[in-house]
């Protein structure tokens, strides 16, 4: 089977493409993730997706250009919908995987996606079944979290690059702001435990006069 592999970035692709693999087929890697921003870090995913590929020796396409205005036009409006990002970017990423694989000679197609334990597993296999019809093209469906932990000791192994969020500036925020709030907590112990000291300290200085 001449199977197009939508990955989402290289380590997420480490179990699915062993696991393809074992059971006989060769994927082809294809980068395609318009939803990962600043700058700097989807330049970083796509190179360490490349890196991936060419460690394993996988052939690779890519799609290099940087949409961060095409993202913000689709991302915005979505925002009002319940669930509404996500599921524009899931629908925006598994509708090019399946024209890219339809429009050069792919008998079928499938995603990283899959793999990820976070994701929407039945939303993601809904919106890929629709498009197979649609562009005349196999979805070839693999649940791949069963292989998480593998994934990721892979994924050291090769020494790649591992991302600390999801990828989309919304997604950034919630993980640093999360961060920032832990942080803030922390301090406001450690500010308090400070201040219970200092008063503990006064009222015995105070006993003993």
């Amino acid at each position: 089977m001449k199977l197009l592999l939508h990955m989402c970035c290289g380590p997420c692709s480490c179990y699915p493409v062993k696991k393809l693999r074992a059971d006989g087929i060769e994927p082809v890697g294809y980068f395609f993730n318009p939803n990962i921003h600043p700058y700097k870090e989807w330049e970083m995913r796509l190179n360490t997706a490349r890196e991936f590929a060419e460690k394993v020796q996988m052939e690779f396409f890519a799609d290099e250009n940087y949409r961060l205005r095409d993202f913000l036009k689709r991302a915005l409006p979505a925002e009002a919908l319940p669930n509404g990002r996500c599921t524009m970017c899931y629908t925006w990423r598994l509708e090019e995987a399946a024209r890219f694989a339809a429009e050069h000679g792919f008998e079928a197609f499938t995603s990283t996606l899959f793999y990820s334990i976070y994701q929407q597993h039945d939303l993601m296999k809904r919106t890929a079944e629709r498009f197979a019809a649609q562009y005349g093209v196999q979805f070839y469906y693999e649940d791949f979290r069963p292989g998480w932990q593998e994934g990721i000791d892979i994924s050291q192994e090769l020494e790649l690059y591992r991302q600390p969020y999801c990828g989309c500036i919304f997604s950034e925020e919630e993980r640093y702001s999360k961060a920032i709030r832990k942080q803030r907590k922390k301090d406001n112990k450690a500010k308090k435990r400070a201040r219970l000291e200092a008063e503990a300290k006064a009222r015995e200085l105070e006993a003993q006069r």
